[in-house]
């Protein structure tokens, strides 16, 4: 069978992503099948490039990855489901070929997106093992779906789920994702690789969608098999010259991080790294194995300065842990990047101003201030105006507190988070997450006119 893979995902604030999780689908395939991926996230006109690469390609199946339902630029300010519609939409009128969707965003809440777009088909969770079974009915025409593990289907109209469990790869078993598939732009332009050295968390975060995606249960890779993955993306000379490991927590378990640390260090990989990690099970050996691996900074899900909200959230930690791992980042000369996500449910405006005095008192390298979202408000205009209200209040405070520390970035006021800005640090040859450079901005009295590159 011919199957063309479809990357929906076009948002580049503040990098464009390669499309980790097709890639990985697409190793998997059997080699019976055929495969073409089509990326739209560089595409002018990514509907008519969709059509037109349909038309050449003739498919069997058509396979869309849906990465974000709201924006994933921290804004709070757009969701995609209508352009995910839209894209349903170009390849209904171009094929009557079995339209499948998957990826992180539809499996945030599957059925409703599944009703939402009228697409044939969605795999929710982990997509190798699953996609290959759908396949095999498709083709057999035997009509066995309730056999496919996390399958859902429209049926006279509505949407009807497997009740089959998934039983969880062995990450060590499944292919390298192929990266001279990519559009080479993602490296030229922004110089980040991508790589997971295991899926799954096991932490009970309120908001969180990466237990709906890989699961509660941590599993591991083999700390010399995610190197030697490591050691192939350099040596392909792709144009990457930095590498973020998009587990969703690298530090948990800290075991498996220092090993990868220590794996790296033995086999001296060079290339910088950044990560995700947070402030439980985080100690003075990781930091510092981190920092001898190569690594330069990590983005940390801090979340709040607020004790009462961070149990709200069943963060599982408080500020004093924050403090704590941003001791130790400095002790071991590394950039610390927290993330604060302002307006969940139940906070109020005197949390958020708490929150932003605690930022400025904690002093770490750089802050990003998010917005949150809730992502049914794609859904339920009622809730979607209600939270953009509340946004908004939070927005004006935020105006009045922008220059209160010199390296927050705000992306709704575009404070330090702005396209311009981002070409021009690109230009001085600077690579990787774009906060880690904060330093080398020239600081400015007030926050720029909407006209002009916001930097402070």
């Amino acid at each position: 069978m011919r199957i063309a893979f479809v990357s929906a995902n076009r948002e580049k604030l503040p990098d464009a992503v390669i499309p980790l999780g097709i890639l990985c689908v697409m190793a998997n395939l059997p080699s019976r099948h055929e495969s073409e991926l089509c990326d739209l996230c560089f595409a002018a006109d990514p509907l008519r490039h969709l059509a037109e690469r349909l038309r050449a390609f003739r498919p069997d199946v058509i396979a869309i990855g849906l990465r974000n339902i709201q924006s994933g630029d921290y804004s709070g300010c757009h969701d995609n489901l209508e352009f995910y519609r839209r894209v349903v939409a170009a390849v209904r009128a171009e094929t009557d070929a079995p339209i499948v969707l998957g990826g992180g965003g539809f499996s945030v809440m599957p059925r409703e997106i599944l009703a939402h777009v009228q697409a044939d088909f969605g795999i929710s969770g982990e997509g190798e093992q699953a996609f290959v079974e759908l396949l095999d009915v498709i083709e057999a025409a035997s009509g066995d779906f309730d056999e496919v593990a996390g399958l859902h289907r429209m049926q006279a109209g509505a949407v009807v789920s497997s009740r089959r469990e998934r039983p969880f790869p062995h990450l060590d078993d499944l292919p390298r994702p192929n990266r001279r598939l990519v559009d080479p732009r993602y490296f030229s332009d922004y110089g980040i690789d991508s790589i997971q050295t295991k899926r799954g968390c096991p932490l009970r975060c309120d908001y969180c969608t990466y237990p709906l995606i890989e699961g509660r249960s941590i599993r591991q890779r083999d700390p010399a098999l995610v190197v030697d993955e490591l050691f192939e993306i350099a040596a392909q000379r792709l144009g990457a010259n930095h590498v973020f490991i998009v587990d969703s927590v690298f530090n948990l378990p800290p075991t498996h991080a220092k090993a990868v640390c220590r794996e790296m260090i033995q086999r001296r990989f060079a290339t910088p790294w950044t990560c995700y990690a947070n402030p439980l099970g985080f100690d003075a050996e990781l930091a510092q194995l981190m920092a001898e691996a190569g690594c330069v900074g990590a983005e940390i899900g801090s979340d709040s300065g607020v004790d009462a909200v961070l149990d709200r959230l069943k963060k599982g930690f408080h500020v004093d842990k924050i403090r704590r791992i941003h001791d130790l980042f400095s002790a071991a000369g590394l950039r610390d990047c927290h993330t604060f996500i302002l307006g969940t449910r139940g906070e109020t405006l005197d949390d958020v101003r708490r929150t932003l005095d605690f930022c400025r008192e904690l002093d770490p390298f750089a802050a990003i201030l998010g917005m949150w979202t809730d992502d049914n408000e794609s859904l339920d205009d009622d809730l979607a105006r209600r939270r953009r209200s509340f946004r908004g209040a939070i927005t004006d405070l935020l105006a009045t507190k922008a220059q209160d520390f010199p390296r927050w970035i705000i992306p709704p006021l575009g404070v330090n988070f702005e396209p311009r800005l981002f070409r021009l640090l690109r230009r001085r040859g600077l690579s990787g997450p774009l906060w880690q450079h904060l330093d080398q901005l020239a600081p400015r009295a007030t926050v720029a006119a909407p006209d002009r590159p916001r930097v402070h």
